[in-house]
């Protein structure tokens, strides 16, 4: 008998997992995706500037090396491809309505998730290499003229920038990102769990 009140007493001293409001959960998912498909949004506006910076500077400029025009073609093929890419998670994103379906909505996450761990992961530093050597190769025309002393400032510049971007602010940025992912999927997994028992 004493075992069974102990079992008893072990038994209602587990906690009791908190139901979800459906709609309240749904709402913060929304809330949360909201943000991230902003966040595309701007980079994409951002990168797109930037694209059509580099046409400009390529098609209406005239340079006497032929390697600055090569600098600027391997500055534009990461920035290309890093916008199709950004294009192609915002549509994976934005393109669900979380009530209609919330378990392909789910599988699209985890899809969207799984892509950006491969674009912040592996491609980034192609990313960063490609922008760094068509620095430089432009770079060698532009800054022709310059002092030594000018040279070696934007160089240096440069590469504390991309360093920053690469070793601090990419790491920042992927573990807000990636909080957010999760918490949404948790919050969706939640609603699933609840739903199935």
């Amino acid at each position: 008998m004493k075992d069974f009140e102990h079992l008893m007493t072990v038994w209602q001293n587990q906690p009791v997992k908190e139901q979800l409001s459906v709609d309240e959960a749904l709402k913060q998912v929304k809330k949360g995706m909201g943000s991230l498909s902003r966040k595309l949004m701007w980079g994409i506006v951002a990168m797109i500037v930037a694209i059509v910076n580099a046409f400009v500077i390529l098609f209406f400029m005239v340079f006497q090396s032929w390697v600055t025009y090569v600098g600027i073609l391997i500055m534009l093929i990461p920035m290309v491809t890093y916008v199709v890419m950004m294009f192609r998670d915002y549509r994976l994103i934005h393109r669900r309505d979380v009530t209609v379906n919330p378990t392909d909505y789910l599988q699209s996450l985890k899809e969207y998730k799984k892509n950006r761990a491969v674009l912040y992961g592996k491609l980034y530093y192609s990313y960063i290499v490609l922008l760094s050597i068509g620095l430089a190769l432009y770079f060698l025309e532009v800054l022709n003229d310059a002092t030594l002393t000018g040279k070696i400032v934007v160089y240096t510049l440069t590469a504390v920038w991309f360093l920053i971007c690469t070793f601090y602010l990419k790491d920042r940025i992927v573990k807000n990102e990636e909080e957010k992912i999760n918490l949404i999927v948790e919050r969706l997994e939640r609603l699933k769990d609840q739903f199935a028992v």
